[in-house]
């Protein structure tokens, strides 16, 4: 049945649909102009009437600030927040003169206190699935927010399991291990197109007692395998579902990940924090530099906005990177860094961009 307040709101739309959008100017020039206003005013214009509230979720929004390189990029940060144990979200914007993480709000009710979320970044959306529990408490939860619309939206249930490893790949969402329902959840690649709002489940023969890592990387999922002391990784094709282990140095990645343009980063903080790239040629790892362990506050994430890395560690202490610059110059690497004390408190889950 529907809402009253729904139904108000839809008949306030319609009225409102009746004028321009900004009075003595056509809509699609109105629309240009509102385009333009960068994504740290959006929460402005969302209060303006139901009509610009609309739009700016809106599929023709979105289609007009791409065909028009008017596209921003947004940090999200799933933080733990250690004074009340609930899980919040921080947003950064990357432009130099606006860096500083700012409190965005709560997560769902139902994820507020769990303590193994997962968040994904697809398309112009997030995703934050739970990771937490025991087999039997296992939940089949499945949440997405639009950055645009501002505001969280319940996806297709998925299947329930705890401990598993996700990744996102040519649009797609992947869920490998972990300990579902049954054997067949645990020797299964759960794959979520957002396009539809579905998964589908396919059979895989791979060892899943001991994976601790996956990587997307040219069109494959990479898993990193560790038995005891000794690791070993593989490759898993997703369109056939065939997995082959490999004999590279890749199984010796140890921290968080990135791919820029093709070129996997990972930050390997074993012994200091240094910046590490993978050379595809040789198939080992390089040092690209150190970065200073009282600035980047480890256990850090990793995520990247163009040529830059963004390692966001501990109470929210941030180090920019200019991979470019990086490989320029050896020793410690040159860097920008930016943290508030205000955030001590936070301990960081995961960090995505999203650009919109």
């Amino acid at each position: 049945m529907t809402s009253f307040g729904s139904i108000t709101e839809e008949c306030g739309l319609i009225k409102d649909s009746n004028f321009p959008l900004i009075p003595g100017l056509p809509d699609d020039i109105a629309l240009l102009c509102l385009a333009r206003v960068p994504l740290r005013c959006h929460h402005v214009l969302r209060c303006v009437s139901r009509r610009w509230k609309a739009l700016l979720g809106s599929e023709e929004w979105a289609s007009c600030r791409q065909e028009n390189n008017l596209e921003e990029t947004l940090i999200y940060a799933l933080c733990r927040d250690n004074t009340t144990g609930r899980n919040c979200f921080y947003v950064l914007y990357p432009e130099p003169a606006s860096r500083c993480w700012k409190f965005h709000g709560d997560v769902p009710a139902q994820f507020s206190e769990n303590k193994g979320l997962v968040l994904e970044a697809l398309g112009k959306k997030l995703y934050l699935l739970s990771n937490c529990g025991f087999p039997g408490g296992a939940t089949d939860a499945f949440y997405r927010y639009v950055p645009s619309a501002n505001k969280w939206e319940e996806g297709a249930p998925m299947a329930g399991r705890c401990y598993f490893l996700s990744t996102v790949l040519d649009e797609k969402l992947y869920i490998i291990g972990g300990n579902g329902m049954s054997i067949v959840d645990q020797q299964s690649l759960d794959v979520y197109d957002s396009h539809s709002n579905s998964w589908s489940s396919n059979e895989i023969q791979i060892p899943l007692n001991d994976i601790v890592k996956v990587i997307p990387l040219d069109g494959k999922i990479h898993t990193i395998h560790k038995i005891w002391n000794f690791p070993y990784a593989g490759v898993c094709d997703p369109s056939c579902c065939r997995w082959n282990k490999t004999n590279n140095d890749l199984a010796s990645c140890c921290g968080p990940t990135v791919v820029i343009d093709g070129t996997l980063y990972m930050l390997d903080e074993t012994s200091g924090t240094r910046l590490m790239i993978w050379q595809k040629s040789s198939e080992e790892w390089v040092a690209l530099g150190r970065l200073s362990h009282q600035l980047t506050q480890p256990p850090c994430q990793l995520v990247a906005v163009g040529r830059k890395i963004f390692v966001v560690g501990q109470g929210l202490h941030t180090v920019v990177v200019d991979v470019d610059t990086a490989a320029k110059v050896e020793g410690m690497l040159v860097s920008s860094s930016f943290f508030s004390k205000s955030n001590s408190h936070l301990s960081v889950i995961s960090c995505k961009a999203v650009t919109i």
